[in-house]
């Protein structure tokens, strides 16, 4: 392991410093978007309310508002997916993984990500941006009446996947510099390091 000053970055060969940069960018666009995103909550619980409270107050509905709801759901939902795996949020199975060491952890996750994360968002992104182009072409609106037009919802799919995808290279990238000993375990790092920031390798 090399010696406990060495950090991100700092003293890596120039292919790993570059590397580390690259998914310090990456983290800390995932980092905005997410912050900027989890927003959408709060405009959903607002709008769901008040379209509660006006329906049971003068019986007046609207398709458009019931729909607002679930395409602000599923952005926050799709958007931030990138985010909630930088925060490593996602579900675990910890049966297997809290048996293994640090360095077992970090295989176990090069291989997810390589084997499962890639393929899933790449098969997904390529399934779903026909479905977008053709959306767009053909103006396509909810059947609904006052529904809103779909495009931009089924563009939400696509884009979570590229943001999902980057972050998948962003921690593949910080697990093979704590595999070569160049950070600390990416997965026990303070959480108030600001996103890609630099931290140093334990030493053994």
């Amino acid at each position: 392991m090399e010696p406990a000053s060495r950090s991100a970055g700092a003293g890596s060969p120039a292919p790993m410093a570059f590397l580390l940069s690259v998914s310090a960018a990456i983290d800390a666009a995932n980092a905005r978007i997410g912050r900027a995103v989890s927003w959408l909550i709060l405009a959903t619980v607002l709008i769901s309310a008040g379209n509660a409270v006006v329906r049971k107050a003068f019986q007046v509905s609207s398709n458009s508002l019931l729909e607002v709801q679930w395409y602000l759901f599923s952005a926050v939902f799709l958007l931030c997916a990138g985010y909630t795996l930088m925060k490593n949020a996602h579900v675990r199975i910890d049966f297997v993984s809290s048996r293994l060491s640090a360095r077992g952890r970090a295989w176990v996750d090069v291989v997810g990500i390589v084997v499962f994360l890639v393929p899933l968002c790449g098969l997904l992104f390529l399934l779903s941006l026909p479905l977008v182009i053709d959306a767009w072409r053909t103006s396509e609106t909810s059947p609904n009446a006052g529904g809103l037009i779909r495009w931009p919802v089924y563009a939400l799919l696509p884009l979570g996947m590229v943001l999902l995808l980057i972050q998948g290279a962003s921690e593949l990238i910080k697990r093979i510099a704590f595999l070569r000993g160049f950070i600390a375990d990416p997965l026990h790092s303070d959480d108030t390091h600001e996103p890609g920031a630099a931290v140093p390798a334990s030493s053994t």
